[in-house]
Formats: C-alpha cells, sequence, structure tokens
C-alpha cells in the first residue's frame, strides 16, 4: 500500500473541515444578520394586501436622515432574489442607506408596467402601491426625501421606468438592468427631468436589446437605446459621448441636462439577462452572460448620490 494514502486522506479530510468551518461562519453571519436587520413588512394599498422586504443596516441612524433605496425583482421572481443578486445590503452596511423590495402583485409576481384599460392592471396601482410604501417608511424611519432612489431588473426595470414617469416629485433618480420597457413613450409625463442610468446586454435572451413582442401579455418591448436617447430628449441634454470603457462595456453619457438630470447607458456587449458585477452568477442559455468588468450596483449608488431630489 501507498504510504501517501494516509496522507491524502488526512488532506483531503482537512480541506472539508476547513470547508464546513467557512461555511458556517458565513451562515451565523447571514442569519445573524436576517434576525436583527432584515424584516418582512405588509400594507394594504388600493384595497390590496402587499409585502416587502426591509434591510435597515447597523450603520443607519436615527440622528441622520437616511437615503433610501427601492429596488424591484422581476417577472416571476421575489424580493429575496434582486437582494441576493444586487448586494444592495452590502452596500447599504457601509453607507448606511436603508433597502427596502417590495414585492409585486398577482401569481406569478408580475408588476403592472404597461398600458392597459383594465382596472385591476391599471399600473396606476402599484405607482401608489410605491408611493404608499414610502409614506408608511417615513413614518419609522428618518428617511431623506431628497435621497429617495429606485431601481429593477426586467420587469421591474420597466416598473422603475413608470415610477420615474409618475413620482418624478418624490425619486431622485432611476436605474435598471436588462429593463422591460413596455409604457408608451407618449403617456410618460414626468413632472421634472429625471436623472437615469441603464445597462443592457446586447445579446440578452429574455428582453432583446432592440425591443420586440412578448406573446404572454401581448406587449411589446421597447429598444434600450432608444428608451435611453427618449430620456435624454426629455432631459433636455445637449451632449452626447460614447465610448469603450472595457472590453466588454460600452458606456453612452448625456450631459448638460436640465435640472442636472443626467442619462447614462451602459451597454453589455455579448452580455445576457443578467446583473453586471452579480458574484453568484454563471452563465447560461436561458440568462446569457454576465460581465464582471463593472458593478451595476456601485455605479449606480454613485450615480444616485450624485443626483439628489433639488430642494425646492
Amino acid at each position: 500500500m501507498s504510504t501517501s494514502s494516509p496522507r491524502k486522506k488526512a488532506f483531503v479530510r482537512n480541506i472539508i473541515i476547513l470547508v464546513v468551518c467557512a461555511l458556517a461562519v458565513f451562515l451565523y453571519v447571514k442569519v445573524k444578520a436576517w434576525s436583527t436587520n432584515e424584516s418582512i413588512g405588509m400594507l394594504t394599498s388600493s384595497g390590496e394586501n402587499r409585502s416587502y422586504l426591509l434591510y435597515v443596516p447597523d450603520s443607519y441612524s436615527r440622528r441622520k436622515p437616511a437615503a433610501l433605496v427601492i429596488a424591484l425583482h422581476g417577472y416571476s421572481s421575489k424580493p429575496s432574489d434582486i437582494e441576493f443578486t444586487s448586494r444592495w445590503n452590502d452596500l447599504a452596511d457601509q453607507e448606511g442607506f436603508i433597502v427596502v423590495y417590495p414585492a409585486a402583485y398577482f401569481t406569478p409576481k408580475r408588476w403592472r408596467a404597461y398600458a392597459t384599460a383594465s382596472p385591476t392592471e391599471n399600473p396606476q396601482r402599484d405607482v401608489q402601491f410605491i408611493s404608499d410604501l414610502i409614506d408608511q417608511l417615513e413614518k419609522k424611519y428618518n428617511i431623506d426625501p431628497n435621497r429617495i432612489y429606485i431601481n429593477g431588473i426586467s420587469q421591474g426595470g420597466g416598473m422603475t421606468y413608470v415610477v420615474a414617469c409618475q413620482l418624478a416629485d418624490r425619486v431622485a433618480a432611476v436605474g435598471s438592468v436588462a429593463g422591460a420597457y413596455s409604457f408608451p413613450f407618449d403617456q410618460c409625463t414626468p413632472s421634472r427631468p429625471v436623472p437615469v442610468m441603464a445597462f443592457h446586454g446586447d445579446a440578452d435572451p429574455v428582453v432583446p436589446y432592440l425591443g420586440g413582442g412578448f406573446e404572454t401579455y401581448r406587449v411589446n418591448f421597447l429598444p434600450a437605446p432608444d428608451w435611453a436617447d427618449w430620456w435624454a430628449g426629455n432631459n433636455g441634454c445637449a451632449k452626447a459621448t460614447t465610448a469603450t470603457q472595457d472590453s466588454e462595456v460600452v458606456r453612452t453619457e448625456f450631459q448638460e441636462c436640465s435640472e442636472n438630470a443626467d442619462v447614462t447607458f451602459y451597454t453589455i456587449l455579448g452580455g445576457g439577462h443578467t446583473w453586471p458585477g452579480d458574484p453568484s452568477s454563471t452563465d447560461s442559455p436561458e440568462w446569457g452572460f454576465t460581465t464582471h468588468q463593472i458593478d451595476a450596483t456601485h455605479l449606480m449608488w454613485q450615480f444616485f448620490m450624485a443626483h439628489p431630489l433639488a430642494t425646492p
């Protein structure tokens, strides 16, 4: 028998012990964070019982007004999914802001992110829910009314667009990843220019970069570049520059906009229906490629901080 066999067994055993210990520490930290910082909230809005996942970091202080970041999950998804994908909580720990992850309605979960004549499908119901949610959190926490931001992925990005159209007086700036934009431009009438940052893969297999139909709900997705151009026009931007930031990323910046309402649009070359920088993402035919050359969460936060709501 080889004398190296016992050594190999001992080595494997030690590796297993290290992995188990590391996993135990990781789970302990996460469970501790969830038990002390995370909660599930409920409210009734437009006669509907709605829920949300709330994260209040230890770095939050009642003595200092905190920013609020609202993150919207995608179609048939749930709040914990975008929480895990975006890692907003990790950044909240560092920066002291509060994060809330609202849940969409219906089964499967979906947002009313498109124009319709149906009362039960009216997007105003979800807009009202977001507004009521802000009201509820402002009563309980010291929220800075000039630093309320919203972002989302996929259909959550589409709902973010609708909120920007109708709640521009409350939301300072918006962000979107792989947004499913189906709300008509001519029905988007924000009360002021809204700063926008968006990310979209040009090989997105779910929400095509150049738009297209979604037969299940008979809606058409707007082309992502056209959507960014529309916001630039709406915000009165006078200057546009496009540059390849990294080998996988092209950044288009619209500047010299009214009321400092800049628009920044990232095209992920070969990118899929994924969150840029998501450390847990695995490339697949279903969702496509994830770039790690940029981090959408950190870039949005920097953009948000540069664009607070102007105090009258």
